[in-house]
């Protein structure tokens, strides 16, 4: 398997099978993240397909030495996904909120807890928990310091268990 600067070398001379490879790995993963953002999994697929274009036509900006090449695609992809919501109509966001709660309301006790965080504890938690990124990718993705990592990961956290503890109250009402 190619390292980082090998693969992403291999990717700005517009080698396909390494595009691919880069793409069946990653795609899932970034697609699960997404729809944690967007709401919606065919609106995460379009985003991430979004993501994978811009890195295939206009392969720049990835330093290896700055982190790896998952956590540059990872970013690319959260601010997509902001330009996504941006040019959203209030009636499509609307629907897409419908769609979300419609969707928290069948889920399990735990996605439901999942669900009532705030978008930038649920995204953090995602991130971390199911995506396994470290506190540096984390930094890297969301472009603040590890330590500011530590801290919102230590509030997201405690803001699930309040959930948690108190199914019936969102988290607004517990603060």
């Amino acid at each position: 398997m190619p390292s980082d600067r090998e693969l992403w070398e291999r990717i700005v001379k517009a080698d396909a099978a390494s595009f691919d490879a880069f793409y069946r790995a990653n795609a899932p993963g970034l697609q699960g993240f997404l729809r944690q953002i967007v709401g919606t999994p065919q609106a995460a697929e379009d985003v991430a397909q979004e993501t994978f274009i811009q890195i295939w036509n206009r392969p720049n900006g990835f330093q290896p030495d700055r982190g790896a090449l998952r956590t540059y695609l990872y970013g690319i992809g959260r601010k997509r996904a902001a330009e996504w919501w941006r040019k959203q109509s209030p009636t499509q966001q609307g629907k897409e909120s419908a769609a979300s709660s419609s969707h928290s309301e069948t889920a399990s006790v735990v996605g439901d807890a999942f669900q009532r965080l705030p978008e930038e504890q649920r995204n953090l938690l995602w991130l971390r928990e199911v995506e396994g990124q470290s506190y540096a990718e984390l930094a890297a993705i969301l472009e603040i310091p590890v330590g500011t990592v530590r801290s919102r990961l230590f509030a997201a956290r405690e803001a699930l268990r309040t959930i948690w503890r108190s199914p019936h109250k969102t988290l607004k009402e517990d603060v």
